[in-house]
């Protein structure tokens, strides 16, 4: 499978990020916590270059726990700061303030002996499509300041968003890049949803999802499906299909129905906290 989606909207927002940086003092990147590493878009490390830096990794309830340690101290061991959270549910989101505060301390410091005071941190909120941009910054604002959405590419323009009076947030568009140098990337990001789904071959993207459990997560496809996980890949989605009654209008197995439901369970977090890779510290990448 190849993987690509650059719509035109993407390059004249990067455009205005670079526009933008000049007035922001941090720079906070939301990734997805199934995918901490292929959910950074490489471009705003370019972008964001000294200036503070503080990862949020979002969506944690979704991903599994032991790696999301393991995915924290990767981070701050490149100089990040690093919080976990699910913006949906608010979990971990009092621990911001106090990390954005910890993150401009030096900011702060050169203000006040400028006599400057009460100058709020200006910090711009970065992330690929459908990352919870904004439902982070309604969260954090604690109302619908930032529109929101459930599809990659809601968020169109640029809008300021006062928090309190130590905290204003830019909001931006969700980017990608024009090329994925690895196709694996761009897997990780069709299957939680970063890459329309118009534009991909569902029923090849679950049989992608069923090697990496099998691999990585054996029991969980027997436990939630019934199935037997020594059989190769589409058999097992053809049992899927068989177990769940997903069955087609002349009786025949409808494997592309329960290739969309397994894509969605997944996503919906039904097959337990998975996260798709985990670091491999002594080189900086990801397996």
């Amino acid at each position: 499978m190849q993987f690509q989606w650059y719509p035109g909207h993407m390059t004249k927002a990067k455009r205005q990020m670079q526009e933008d940086i000049k007035l922001i003092d941090l720079v906070i990147e939301l990734v997805d916590a199934r995918i901490p590493l292929a959910s950074r878009n490489p471009d705003i490390d370019e972008l964001g270059k000294n200036k503070a830096r503080l990862i949020l990794m979002n969506k944690s309830d979704l991903s599994d726990a032991g790696r999301n340690r393991e995915w924290s101290n990767f981070f701050r061991e490149k100089g990040y700061y690093v919080v976990c959270l699910d913006a949906r549910s608010k979990a971990g989101m009092k621990d911001v303030t106090n990390v954005v505060m910890e993150a401009c301390k030096e900011k702060i410091e050169r203000d006040r002996k400028r006599g400057i005071k009460n100058r709020p941190v200006r910090a711009m909120v970065v992330g690929i499509p459908n990352v919870g941009k904004s439902t982070f910054i309604n969260s954090y604002a604690g109302k619908a300041c930032a529109k929101t959405g459930n599809k990659p590419g809601v968020t169109k323009g640029k809008q300021w968003i006062r928090l309190n009076k130590n905290v204003e947030l830019l909001d931006t568009p969700g980017i990608l890049w024009p090329k994925f140098e690895d196709q694996r990337v761009g897997l990780y990001l069709a299957l939680i949803g970063a890459i329309k789904d118009e534009i991909l071959n569902i029923d090849e993207l679950s049989l992608e999802l069923i090697k990496i459990l099998l691999s990585d997560y054996p029991t969980v496809l027997k436990e939630r499906y019934g199935v037997e996980e020594d059989a190769e890949p589409p058999v097992i989605l053809g049992q899927i299909a068989e177990n769940r009654k997903c069955i087609s209008k002349g009786g025949e197995l409808d494997y592309s129905k329960a290739a969309a439901l397994l894509i969605d369970e997944f996503r919906s977090g039904k097959l337990g906290q998975i996260t798709l890779e985990r670091p491999k510290i002594q080189d900086g990448s990801a397996e």
